[in-house]
């Protein structure tokens, strides 16, 4: 995707994601004209800011303190733009069950303002981020997520003549991004623990490297019509492989599942599979909506079978624990 001569805003954008989407757009990009980095957290983006990997482009950087449940504050920050990375959100499974309505301001209303606002400033594409939690939810996280998904999805249909277009791309776990289970194993390692805890031995997970999830987002801006929901295709892993990658030596003790998580995560359910096309090294769920027939001329794609489902426990990619053991050495997370 080209971004040179464009400003982009990524909300969310001083997290695991946002950091190396930034270092991406920069390093394809010399001339893109400025990237705003819209999140709360003064300290993170003071931390950002003096990183060396971004010194030598703070003059393209603009960190800019807001919250996507400030409407009026968004409105500021979006003057001049022409792409959106909606990242931002509360994605802590516990947390959302503790403070429940705390994610719907984020999750749900958030992703309301954001998408008005670039309506209003006449934004040309937006990304928003999805999660495997929000196909067939059963935690409040992944509601929220499917909400928000459906609202950026159902706005291409009341765009009217503006030329703004919003999809959303949907992935499982980021690979050593911050608050998932790897890095988190790896600190119970270090400090000498007796046994790796492991929620459930049959639990399986979607995996993927932070760059595929960049990637996966650079692609949609270049192919999407506006209404698409992207999945990517990627392996699965057996959480109790995963504990052998990184702690072959200690034991493994299951510690029972936590409040809202599933044994199998799932990226595309069966209702779901009547509107999905299936691409070589991804999938579109589409819109079920009345303008998605304009939008989705000459998109290409085969339907997929009835009864289809994308699930971490039927897949057909698996990584082994070797495999997984030298994806975590190739981990480049901040």
């Amino acid at each position: 995707m080209d971004f040179n001569g464009k400003s982009i805003l990524i909300t969310g954008g001083t997290g695991s994601f946002g950091k190396k989407f930034i270092k991406t757009v920069l390093a394809q990009n010399p001339d893109v004209n400025r990237i705003v980095i819209y999140s709360r957290d003064e300290f993170k983006q003071f931390m950002m800011s003096n990183m060396p990997e971004f010194k030598p482009y703070l003059s393209k950087l603009r960190f800019f303190i807001g919250d996507v449940r400030d409407k009026e504050r968004l409105r500021w920050a979006m003057d001049g733009i022409d792409y959106v990375v909606h990242a931002a959100a509360l994605k802590q499974v516990p947390a959302c069950e503790y403070n429940p309505f705390e994610a719907i301001k984020t999750n749900v209303m958030g992703a309301q303002n954001v998408i008005d606002v670039c309506l209003e400033n006449n934004i040309e594409k937006v990304v928003a981020l999805s999660t495997d939690k929000a196909s067939s939810p059963i935690n409040l996280y992944g509601a929220t997520k499917l909400c928000s998904d459906k609202l950026f999805i159902a706005s291409n249909g009341y765009r009217g003549g503006r030329r703004t277009r919003l999809s959303v791309v949907r992935y499982g776990n980021v690979a050593g991004s911050r608050g998932s289970v790897i890095p988190y194993w790896q600190k119970l390692v270090e400090e000498g623990a007796e046994f790796i805890p492991v929620t459930d031995c049959s639990m399986t997970r979607f995996w993927l490297k932070l760059e595929q999830a960049v990637e996966m987002v650079l692609n949609a801006f270049e192919t999407m019509r506006g209404g698409e929901l992207f999945v990517k295709k990627i392996p699965s892993m057996r959480m109790p492989e995963l504990a052998k990658a990184i702690a072959p030596d200690l034991p493994i003790k299951e510690v029972g599942i936590r409040p809202g998580e599933k044994i199998h995560e799932q990226m595309i359910s069966t209702e779901d599979a009547r509107n999905t096309l299936e691409f070589d090294t991804y999938y579109i769920i589409c819109p079920d909506a009345p303008w998605w027939a304009k939008n989705s001329q000459g998109i290409g794609g085969k339907p997929v079978p009835a009864g289809f489902s994308y699930s971490s426990g039927t897949n057909t990619q698996w990584l082994s624990v070797e495999e997984m053991r030298q994806l975590i050495k190739e981990l480049s997370v901040d």
